[in-house]
């Protein structure tokens, strides 16, 4: 069964498929790509126990109520959706399907987007609505009336579909692994037009039905325009009050108490190529002007995933602290796998250009796949061994503990997440709640991680040709309290949720709350 919250609509959605651009393959082709579909999902997937119950599905029962529609789908387009489906049926925020070399035609992204932004109202459990969160600065020129929506009106009805029965609708086709993560990145997508929607939940305008928060309801048509020309009015943009920019970098922008009060705040972007850079600007920038007393605020409310989150908490806190560990399924493909990444590790060696996930170049990850990898999957074992995630910041044999680096602040963290983002920020939410390294405001990351995907060109079993590619999540991340980390996020210590209510003021809130975390005023 689907995830118990969005069932209404999602059996017997009928949506326009798209013209017939190629084959599809037959009946009996896709039936059977269906059957080798699920049987490679349930040799190959590191399924989550957290997840399977905090969504309450069954993902066998869960890729079967999508099989009539992948066998029927006779256009490329009806596969294609047909197939986002299946995938999605496995609540799992990493895979995805996209175009394979020879196979099926992929549709394109519109890049289009109505000139309006949502977003979530998390204040009654089981109860989450829509809400408008932002718009562009000539929304009303735009509208045929001349209507202008408010900050706050809550969205009724879409297109003359009531909100909740068109959100169910769009739940089939959305990567998530949480309910929360689901709600999050469904949000702002309810105004654009995306690839992996089918084109008959859409029209050519967007009318949308608010109600005001004196009850009163309107309707708002609004067109859609190129997405990154529309000049929005900035609703929705975090703001620190009390802070002045020090300097943006491409990990994080970098504030500092503008009244001279010994606190900073770290707004992360994403743990991407240029954090070890960033980093050891930051703790320069921190030694030549004496911060590294500092109390931090860190804010990763907007953050992205990547790697390499240890290096940076090394340098964050003063103190120990036990790192994400990791494993592989093994499965058919386990051996090709590690045989691959062993491979691109050697080339990457050989060019001295280190690898990306990793601070000594891979050696120590290829060791682990080349020693216990093969081993455990000679041994006939369900999952490898258990080692400090990806041996990317410790070997093997490492008790996963990490240690400061030499120069460290050693103030005080208060660390800020929501369901916005996931990955390695869930790793690095997981580091710092789980050893108990700062005080966490706000809401839970996403909830999705885990070690590695495979991808793979699926073709049709009986005639050979090409599909689509597709995705396995093949390996289970291991927060440091011993937990599966996928669909089970560390949670905070002050929950507070957004709402229409909140919203403008979530910022300051978050700081409020911040600064009576570390002892200070508020304000400083």
């Amino acid at each position: 069964m689907r995830c118990k919250r969005f069932t209404r609509l999602a059996a017997g959605l009928a949506f326009i498929a798209g013209p017939a651009l190629a084959d599809a393959g037959t009946a009996e082709d896709r039936a059977a790509l269906f059957d080798d579909l699920l049987a490679k999902t349930l040799a190959r997937g590191a399924f989550s126990d957290f997840k399977l119950q905090a969504l309450g599905y069954d993902i066998r029962e869960s890729m079967m109520a999508v099989r009539d529609e992948v066998v029927t789908a006779e256009t490329d387009h009806a596969l294609y959706y047909a197939l986002v489906k299946l995938s999605n049926a496995r609540h799992d925020r990493h895979l995805s399907v996209t175009a394979a070399e020879g196979g099926i035609a992929v549709p394109d992204d519109p890049g289009v987007a109505a000139p309006i932004r949502f977003h979530t109202n998390y204040g009654t459990p089981g109860g989450y609505f829509l809400f408008v969160a932002d718009f562009a600065k000539d929304v009303a020129r735009l509208s045929p009336d001349g209507q202008a929506p408010q900050i706050g009106d809550r969205l009724v009805a879409v297109n003359g579909q009531p909100a909740d029965d068109y959100i169910a609708a769009l739940e089939p086709y959305h990567r998530y692994s949480s309910v929360n993560g689901f709600w999050q990145r469904m949000a702002p997508t309810v105004n654009e037009k995306k690839r992996f929607m089918p084109p008959s939940l859409y029209q050519d305008t967007l009318t949308v039905t608010l109600q005001g928060t004196d009850g009163t309801a309107y309707d708002l048509t609004l067109p859609y325009l190129e997405a990154d020309e529309i000049d929005w009015a900035g609703h929705s943009d975090r703001v620190f009050t009390g802070f002045a920019l020090v300097e943006k970098r491409t990990t994080f922008d970098l504030y500092r108490h503008a009244g001279g009060h010994n606190v900073l705040v770290i707004a992360w972007h994403r743990f991407g190529s240029k954090l070890i850079e960033d980093m050891d600007w930051l703790m320069a920038t921190a030694r030549e002007n004496g911060w590294l007393g500092h109390d931090i605020i860190w804010d990763g409310t907007r953050s992205g995933g990547g790697s390499k989150g240890v290096y940076a908490l090394q340098r964050l806190t003063p103190r120990p602290f036990k790192t994400t560990f990791g494993n592989l399924r093994i499965s058919d493909i386990t051996g090709e796998f590690a045989r691959r990444k062993i491979a691109d590790i050697d080339t990457d060696a050989a060019r001295d250009s280190g690898v990306t996930e990793t601070v000594d170049a891979g050696w120590w990850l290829r060791d682990w796949l080349a020693n216990d990898v093969m081993k455990g999957i000679q041994a006939g074992q369900a999952y490898t061994n258990n080692v400090p995630f990806k041996s990317a910041h410790l070997p093997k044999w490492s008790d996963g503990i990490a240690r400061p680096a030499d120069a460290h602040f050693t103030g005080r963290m208060v660390c800020l997440f929501l369901p916005n983002g996931g990955s390695h920020l869930d790793q690095f939410a997981s580091m710092v709640i789980d050893n108990r390294l700062c005080h966490a405001i706000g809401m839970p990351a996403g909830g999705y991680s885990n070690t590695w995907e495979w991808e793979e060109a699926v073709r049709f079993p009986i005639s050979g040709k090409p599909v689509v590619t597709f995705m396995w999540n093949i390996g289970h991340t291991i927060r440091p309290n011993g937990q599966v980390l996928e669909g089970n996020p560390a949670q905070v210590d002050e929950f507070i949720p957004v709402t229409r209510e909140n919203f403008s003021d979530y910022y300051d809130i978050l700081l409020e709350r911040a600064f009576k975390a570390l002892d200070r005023p508020a304000g400083g």
